[in-house]
């Protein structure tokens, strides 16, 4: 067989734009790939929910990748193994409570179940700015190749209108700030110091409606409430993403 490089190359261009503007509407956008977006993207798809991911970097996995200090394994408490199990993620009991977990595989087997359940990646796409108007609620997003915001380059983005935002974006809250910074009712607090069970047992309550159309989930969660962060355990990320998915669940109508 003889390869066209033209071919390859439409291939590429045609699919991706048609991907592109079937989303520039969609019922839900999580922003950040790790753990908990892609666990509340993946049950989002799973009920139908027009869903996408969008992720500034070109890998998706966000912490869990490194596991804790670049050992790749992580810690999941009693309480969020059902949701290993649930994604088909190998797990042993390290002392009574706790498991440990590979996190390439964990990263891996829940960005597969995302793909299946028919979530759409929009990787190296950063979230330059929120829309919200005069029903004061978020209703879109102001996206920019990342590239162009590193290189601190003047092109202007695009934007995609969404129902629900969820902000997935880990330690910097970066939506929940935008919508901060451009004068919306909301106070993002900040992280707190390293205190895992603290912050292991409040992320739950922590993953909310902050403002509307806005939900947080993961780190995310506990820095705009003023939360611990708890370091290399995940049952709490994972459990905040679905807890997440519930919420803007319900919030469409699934």
């Amino acid at each position: 067989m003889t390869l066209n490089e033209v071919t390859i190359s439409r291939a590429i261009l045609e699919e991706q734009h048609q991907t592109l503007i079937d989303y520039l509407e969609m019922d839900a956008a999580v922003v950040g790939g790790g753990p908990s977006g892609l666990v509340c993207a993946a049950l989002l798809a799973e009920r139908g929910v027009k869903c996408a991911l969008i992720e500034k970097k070109l890998s998706i996995g966000g912490g869990m990748w490194g596991g804790g200090m670049m050992f790749p394994r992580i810690v999941v408490q009693d309480e969020a193994r059902r949701i290993l199990d649930r994604f088909g993620i190998v797990s042993r009991e390290f002392e009574p409570g706790y498991y440990v977990a590979k996190s390439v595989e964990a990263v891996s087997k829940l960005t597969a179940a995302a793909c299946s359940a028919g979530v759409e990646f929009f990787n190296l796409i950063a979230v330059e700015d929120v829309m919200i108007r005069g029903d004061g609620r978020l209703g879109g997003l102001v996206i920019n190749w990342s590239p162009v915001d590193m290189a601190g380059l003047h092109v202007d983005p695009l934007t995609v209108a969404c129902t629900c935002t969820i902000d997935a974006t880990g330690h910097d809250a970066a939506i929940a700030r935008m919508v901060e910074r451009k004068g919306g009712d909301l106070h993002v607090k900040g992280e707190g110091f390293m205190w895992a069970e603290r912050a292991e047992s409040q992320i739950r309550d922590h993953t909310r409606e902050v403002f509307p159309g806005l939900f947080v989930t993961g780190m995310a969660a506990n820095a705009v409430a003023g939360e611990c962060r708890m370091g290399p355990i995940f049952g709490g990320m994972l459990l905040s993403g679905e807890r997440a998915a519930d919420l803007v669940a319900e919030k469409l109508g699934r």
